[in-house]
């Protein structure tokens, strides 16, 4: 018995032996409105295969058929003063009726199918006439006469005119279907009266979501916020005794792949109180005043379930600020805000209805949205930091084979910058390549071969490149490896390979960089010197300069405007930013053309600066380059312990990575879009990589 309960249950069908790929046949509706649709077209056009009745005389009649003994019987159709005349199979083959049909007669066609008709006026005038045609003609057998009534419903205008109201009826139905499955909230069930309605998924306190917190690592202060949330709805006097107030509404912020969306998730499956999920899409239709509606709909079914929590995933898609640019405003979107903010701030503090929401757009809400009374907190979820990523490695290894000697610090440490997205990618790419591989385990090496696919992309092996080529690619990688050896506040080496990635990725150096949030002078023109190093050897060695220091300079001169026109680190242009994150001067500079000249004069001097510094460095250095271009060459992947062998070891006291890391200074930290040598090389804004563009 324990045998059978064990067996998996598959959701396919209610009957059958648990094939999962048996599944039972489900019942197409479009089927019934096929056959009925036949079946209506059948009956319309089944009297056109009849032959149709000819139109004679009364006169005709008597004369040249019942006096001639040809008729068999009569029809007197009495609702619709029609006389129908039956003609004898036999008497068919006279040329009379052959000339009246223009055509020879089939007997069989016009068994018990009458052959004329005529309309009479008055049927006493008709049955005297008919009585009186006997008397005067008394060799003339008298004839079978049947008075009947007859609807003709499928040969008359009745019938056409229920047809064609079916078919209308049939299409408008149809349609309604289809554009209740697009629009509706129910499937469709409501068709196109439902088009307003909420759109939201609702789990309630019977609902089976499989994450919990427990699956969320690495968030442990977002995740105090919002399990504080959820114990305001579970046990709302503990905090409304001291005269609080539940909060109505939070919003997650944080960039790409952090977890804001796992957290809701998480939210769901904890929270014993109903949960509806949408996006902020889901708003948005091309119906005018759709989106409103919606919004209306959603709260009042959330107030008929209060407690509750509502969640709007990617709320930009309609929180976007109003009248910022008139070109591209859109009054269906900003009604569907408008309602919303209406909706947020209108219901009384009790009510018990919380909305949560995530974006990583914030600096594109509107104003409105964000104020205290509408979303009340803001949790703000970054990239996790050293411990933050060992414990989400921890997550997704659980159900990975790992080896025993496998160093998850390490792999925290060598993915500096990684989201919780990156780091689930990570893992499932090394049990991939484990596998490929054939292994019983995912060892150390798979999760570096891992990293550097995602870093680089997939490794070109065989990628034509050549040999004078490949010897300016092994020159230029070290002159980046020497740089940032002998600089004291590079980033320490990693690897260093020529190795094809990806699309445009000949080569790349792969550093270490430590997690900090505020820079000085000399640690960015560091950078600037390092990530010049691939140009200057190119320079020393051969005389010449190549393409392959394309994504340096974008990556220098991103560094050089930024200290100029964001921190204020030049002498000439002084303490001012020109930095707007909201950015609201899109089509004006907030400075004079003079000052523009400036301040590409100030790039100029520090990258040029910068070059020569790094020239008399590598001069200085060219043996180690030459030892490590030609190891590279050789070897094509040299790692930290290679070059160590080579050149000895880094003459700097490596600092340890940090732990815990301050929080960043909000005036004096390093905004996201000029990040300084940590987005490197373009490959990916994960590592510090530098690629050489083909």
């Amino acid at each position: 018995m324990a045998q059978e309960d064990n067996k998996p249950k598959f959701p396919f069908s209610d009957k059958g032996d648990g094939n999962p790929n048996k599944k039972t046949p489900k019942f197409n509706i479009y089927w019934i409105y096929l056959i009925v649709f036949a079946i209506l077209i059948g009956s319309t056009f089944w009297g056109r295969f009849t032959p149709e009745s000819a139109k004679i005389s009364q006169q005709d009649m008597e004369q040249n058929m019942l006096a001639k003994g040809d008729v068999e019987k009569l029809d007197l159709v009495r609702n619709k003063e029609l006389v129908r005349v039956y003609i004898k199979p036999d008497s068919l083959t006279k040329p009379f009726y052959e000339e009246k049909f223009k055509r020879k007669l089939n007997p069989a066609d016009f068994k018990n199918v009458p052959v004329f008709e005529f309309k009479v006026t008055d049927w006493k005038v008709f049955n005297d006439q008919m009585d009186q045609f006997y008397k005067t003609h008394p060799d003339v057998q008298q004839v079978p006469t049947y008075p009947t009534d007859d609807a003709d419903w499928f040969g008359g205008p009745i019938f056409s005119t229920l047809i064609s109201m079916a078919l209308v009826i049939g299409v408008w139905i149809l349609f309604m279907r289809k554009m209740g499955g697009g629009a509706g909230g129910a499937g469709g069930a409501g068709g196109i009266f439902s088009i307003g309605k909420s759109k939201a998924t609702l789990f309630d306190k019977g609902s089976k979501v499989n994450i919990n917190f427990a699956d969320v690592a690495g968030l442990d202060e977002a995740k105090v916020e919002v399990m504080e949330i959820v114990d305001f709805l579970k046990n709302p006097k503990k905090y409304t005794s001291l005269g609080g107030k539940i909060p109505k509404g939070a919003l997650l912020i944080g960039p790409p792949g952090t977890g804001k969306t796992l957290l809701a998730k998480a939210m769901a499956g904890e929270a014993q109180v109903p949960f509806f999920s949408l996006s902020g899409s889901d708003f948005v239709e091309m119906f005018v005043g759709v989106g409103a509606s919606r919004v209306r709909d959603l709260f009042k079914q959330a107030r008929e379930k209060a407690p509750c929590i509502i969640f709007i995933d990617e709320i930009d898609a309609i929180g976007r600020a109003r009248g910022r640019n008139a070109i591209m405003s859109n009054d269906e979107r900003e009604n569907t805000l408008n309602q919303l903010l209406v909706e947020m701030d209108g219901f009384g503090g009790d009510s018990g209805i919380i909305i949560l929401a995530a974006t990583n757009r914030p600096d594109v809400l509107d104003s409105a949205l964000l104020r205290p009374g509408r979303f009340d907190r803001q949790i703000t979820i970054d990239k996790p930091d050293l411990k933050g990523r060992e414990a989400i490695f921890k997550v997704h290894l659980a159900p990975i084979k790992v080896s025993e000697s496998l160093d998850i610090y390490k792999l925290a440490e060598q993915t500096p910058g990684f989201a919780g997205a990156d780091i689930a990618n990570v893992c499932n790419e090394a049990a991939l390549i484990a596998a490929r591989k054939n292994k019983t385990a995912v060892e150390m090496i798979d999760f570096q071969d891992a990293i550097d696919r995602v870093i680089g992309g997939l490794e070109k092996k065989n990628k034509i490149i050549a040999p004078h080529e490949k010897e300016i690619i092994a020159y230029h990688e070290a002159g980046h490896a020497i740089c940032g050896w002998f600089l004291e506040y590079a980033y320490p080496l990693l690897k260093v390979t020529i190795v094809p990635r990806g699309t445009a990725a000949l080569g790349y150096a792969q550093y270490t960089p430590k997690e900090q949030y505020l820079y000085s002078t000399d640690q960015l023109m560091d950078q600037i010197c390092m990530t010049l190093g691939g140009r200057a050897s190119e320079q020393i060695f051969f005389g010449k300069i190549s393409t392959g220091a394309s994504n340096d300079l974008q990556q220098v001169t991103r560094i050089a405007y930024s200290m100029v026109t964001v921190y204020g680190m030049n002498d000439k242009i002084g303490n001012v930013s020109f930095y707007d994150p909201a950015q609201e001067n899109t089509f004006t500079k907030p400075y004079s053309e003079e000052t523009g000249k400036m301040i590409d004069e100030a790039v100029r001097n520090i990258i040029n600066e910068a070059y020569k510094k790094t020239l008399d460095l590598l001069t200085e250095k060219k043996a180690e380059v030459e030892k490590l271009a030609k190891a590279l060459l050789d070897k094509e992947v040299l790692h930290k312990s290679d070059v160590e062998e080579l050149i000895g070891k880094r003459p700097f006291d490596e600092k340890k990575i940090l732990d815990n890391p301050v929080e960043p200074d909000p005036i004096g930290g390093v905004p996201p879009t000029n990040m300084p040598a940590v987005s490197g090389d373009g490959i990916s804004s994960n590592n510090e990589a530098e690629k050489k563009e083909a």
